[in-house]
């Protein structure tokens, strides 16, 4: 840019460059979800669809921006892990947040019908917010990816319990709330059972447990040859994941 008297304008921008030597998170959320999935008719207490459109779209920002190493996603929030070496746009937190939300967010909308059919997407659209967080060392990071795991968990269970009580069980939201409050994880698990034979343990894997993108350190990758792995994650194939790319083992999470 060239010199001018305006030039000064810049002295008011903050420095936003994230700690050296550290594992980068940028965690983007859907807003307004609850809303978005309500008005085009998504199956409770989980759709297919819109978790394989957050999968495709995040393996899209995986194969544009090479310097991410891992991602997980579950319902409607997906974390992606720069390597502690990671250079790009000098780790402004700023332009690595933007770039992860614009990228998702753009890949969500222009993949839609692809896995949603042909509905028009109508105002409002799709939109993500972010957050980057900076950790730095190995087991915050593992504890990171964990808590995120355990979260997907204890939600599902609840929304999958929630669900069966309204649909199957003839249930009023407020009533279905009313029941589930106060209850832990195996009066659920009985609730499920008991009255509706469902068990549980036998709900799919990325219903149970999120969904792992992470990058093949041992192939040889262009960008025309990217070589992605796509799971429904289990507690083992995430730390498989993890260990591509963080040194010493990994405790089992469950």
């Amino acid at each position: 840019m060239a010199n001018s008297k305006y030039e000064y304008v810049r002295s008011f921008e903050q420095p936003d460059i994230l700690l050296a030597n550290t594992w980068i998170v940028v965690r983007i959320d859907g807003r307004g979800f609850s809303k978005l999935t309500t008005k085009y008719n998504f199956a409770k207490p989980n759709d297919r669809r819109g978790l394989d459109l957050m999968n495709a779209a995040a393996e899209a920002v995986m194969k544009e921006l090479p310097d991410l190493v891992l991602a997980y996603g579950n319902s409607d929030e997906f974390s992606f892990v720069f390597h502690k070496d990671c250079t790009l746009f000098e780790r402004r937190a700023s332009k690595l947040t933007t770039t992860i939300v614009s990228t998702f967010t753009s890949y969500y909308v222009f993949l839609w019908p692809e896995y949603m059919g042909d509905g028009r997407l109508t105002p409002p659209l799709p939109s993500f917010d972010g957050r980057a967080v900076c950790y730095p060392s190995d087991q915050n990071l593992r504890d990171y990816i964990s808590w995120r795991q355990v979260d997907c968990h204890i939600n599902n269970l609840y929304n999958t319990t929630f669900w069966a009580l309204v649909q199957n069980g003839g249930m009023e939201a407020r009533a279905a709330e009313q029941e589930l409050a106060g209850t832990v994880s195996s009066d659920k698990n009985e609730i499920l059972f008991s009255r509706f034979g469902i068990n549980y343990n036998n709900e799919p894997e990325i219903f149970k447990k999120g969904s792992v993108l992470y990058r093949d350190v041992g192939a040889i990758v262009t960008p025309q040859n990217l070589r992605l792995t796509e799971t429904n994650s289990s507690s083992s194939l995430l730390q498989q994941s993890l260990c591509q790319h963080l040194p010493g083992p990994m405790a089992p999470r469950n």
